[in-house]
């Protein structure tokens, strides 16, 4: 298992667990294999653990209560954990998910977790892109002709584990795939930190609160300065009148509630800016006392909202476009410039067929521009047989056979959507970005979930690397690599006021897209699932934020589109285009 990247040992973990949300639920089996760099087994540990609650889907697990009385509890091995841990890589499949449940069990024992980098062999398999029908475990198991006995068993998993890791990493070295090493644990920056917590909205804001009232429900309100009732208390009022009541002012503000009238706060400011209505607290006492009956946001929509007509590309449900020389083909371009680049994969995808941004193997063919011969990936391309071709044969390339594998994801060409096919079983909905991995670039991927204004309803609703799962657990953000990052989304739990999640991208300092080059998104059902839709966007080049795609409701149904839209300033401005309150 020795890799260029990583000589040292590896420590192979499963968990499973009572729920989802590392913060609110527990571990109840865990099982750790730990792998020297020669590939030889040199330890194993597995145990029950008594979580001290509800053991949650029993049925997917098999641990109930009775068989997890008398278990030990965390703090009781933790320090055994923490010495397999220790000076080696842990390694899991989904491993921001058992990365979570292990920084949460080792806090609550008081314990410092000792892991100083992972590896998810689920995004490294993203990365290599086997011919598997998806990328769960045992299906990986199964291709790279691994023994996998009883799936949701934390120690049968493990041992599974290590056989895909053993196929993964021979797999990676063939091909030059860089390993996804993620650094534990993962940045923080207070900068965009949530603040306080919100009583969501059940109404359509329905405007601007007119010259004297009244007052209606779903009005967005907020407060600056010192009141004479606590604030706390004012803002419990006006949600309970059903009051949107928001931290930030911006165009979308109904009314703004100031302590002193003539404040020069930052909201007041804003407000004025803006022409939104600026109220003293006496008087929003008194319109508190009748306010007008809202618009529920399950109500039927009004005939604006009816569905749109698709775009090309749009509205088959996910499944790979058909016609066009380049259809069910994979083409990887390097070298030119960022527009030359650009150019060529539109061109691509003009053919029918989808733009790769990385190596992988499901690249059935290789375009290489001015200089591209350099790039460190042709030496592997040669070595795998890929075809070759100069930019000239996208003038008019030959049609031949796509290759047998999986279905191919339904190709979007910016601005473009496609239906998302929801089932009451399935609500997750995962949208990956990748990118070529760049020493000098730095990406965060972040997601907005915002109303019909096109605005957060509270600054938790803005899911970033900070504050990476919002409060409802309805968005996750997890970091597969440093070149992969991804939001899912629990369309099932996300509150009727939401319209939207735009899922976006921030490249840190002052490089800029241009310097990064393509990033390529792809949708699916679930974090394990193949990709029902896919993109590539790199229309940007001197902007430093792009909106990559968003998921939103039309009709009864949710829609993806692949959005490709950049802007010239950082997240900061990003985050205050949707609403977030973010401090000067």
């Amino acid at each position: 298992m020795q890799s260029s990247e990583h000589p040292g040992e590896w420590a192979l973990v499963d968990v499973e667990t009572s729920g989802f949300r590392a913060h609110e639920h527990r571990v109840l089996s865990l099982a750790i294999v730990t792998v020297g760099s020669d590939g030889a087994r040199t330890g194993e540990f597995t145990t029950l653990l008594d979580p001290g609650c509800d053991p949650g889907p029993v049925h997917v697990h098999g641990l109930t209560a009775g068989r997890l009385r008398g278990a030990p509890r965390f703090e009781d091995v933790g320090g055994k954990v923490a010495e397999l841990l220790r000076d080696r890589v842990m390694v899991a499949h989904n491993a921001p998910f058992d990365y979570g449940f292990l920084a949460h069990e080792f806090a609550r024992a008081g314990l410092a977790l000792p892991v100083r980098r992972r590896l998810c062999t689920l995004a490294l398999n993203r990365r290599l892109a086997p011919p598997t029908s998806d990328l769960r475990l045992g299906t990986l198991a199964a291709h790279y002709g691994v023994a996998h006995a009883r799936e949701h068993d934390a120690l049968e998993d493990t041992r599974a584990l290590a056989g895909v890791l053993r196929g993964s990493l021979a797999s990676a070295a063939e091909m030059g795939v860089p390993l996804p090493l993620v650094p534990c644990p993962p940045k923080q920056n207070g900068a965009y930190r949530p603040r306080t917590s919100k009583v969501p909205c059940a109404y359509r804001n329905p405007g601007r609160l007119p010259d004297g009232g009244p007052l209606v429900q779903g009005m967005k309100v907020a407060v600056t300065g010192e009141t004479g009732v606590p604030r706390e208390e004012l803002a419990a009022r006006a949600a309970a009148a059903g009051l949107n009541v928001m931290s930030s002012v911006s165009r979308h503000t109904s009314a703004l509630v100031a302590g002193d009238p003539r404040s020069d706060s930052g909201k007041a400011r804003r407000a004025r800016e803006e022409g939104v209505p600026v109220i003293d607290e006496r008087t929003f006492v008194r319109l508190l006392g009748d306010v007008r009956a809202g618009v529920p946001h399950d109500a039927p929509a009004p005939a604006a909202d009816a569905p749109e007509a698709a775009p090309q590309g749009g509205g088959n449900g996910g499944r790979g476009r058909k016609g066009g020389p380049l259809a069910g083909r994979r083409v990887l371009v390097v070298g030119g410039s960022h527009p030359q680049a650009s150019g060529a994969r539109g061109r691509v995808v003009e053919l029918g067929g989808a733009a790769a941004v990385n190596l992988s193997a499901s690249v059935t063919d290789v375009v290489v521009l001015a200089g591209g011969e350099s790039d460190r990936r042709m030496a592997r391309a040669r070595a795998l047989e890929l075809p070759v071709y100069e930019g000239e044969w996208l003038r008019a390339p030959v049609p031949r056979p796509a290759p047998d594998r999986a279905a191919d994801p339904f190709v979007l060409a910016r601005g473009a959507v496609a239906d998302l096919p929801v089932s009451a079983g399935a609500t997750r909905w995962t949208v990956a970005a990748s990118w070529a991995q760049h020493a000098a670039c730095e990406v965060d991927v972040v997601a907005f979930a915002v109303d019909a204004d096109e605005q957060v309803a509270c600054d938790e609703d803005f899911v970033f690397y900070g504050a990476p799962e919002s409060p409802d657990g309805a968005v996750r953000l997890s970091a597969d690599g440093p070149a992969e990052q991804a939001v899912t989304v629990d369309l099932a739990l996300l509150p009727a006021g939401v319209r939207r999640v735009v899922v976006a991208a921030a490249v840190d300092g002052d490089a800029t897209f241009g310097d990064l080059g393509a990033v390529e998104i792809a949708a699916g059902p679930g974090r394990h699932a193949r990709p029902l839709a896919q993109a590539t966007l790199d229309a940007a080049t001197t902007e430093r934020t792009m909106l990559l795609a968003e998921l939103y409701r039309r009709g009864t149904g949710w829609r993806l589109r692949a959005v490709g839209q950049g802007y010239g300033f950082g997240l900061d401005g990003l985050a205050r285009l949707f609403g977030v309150d973010v401090a000067d």
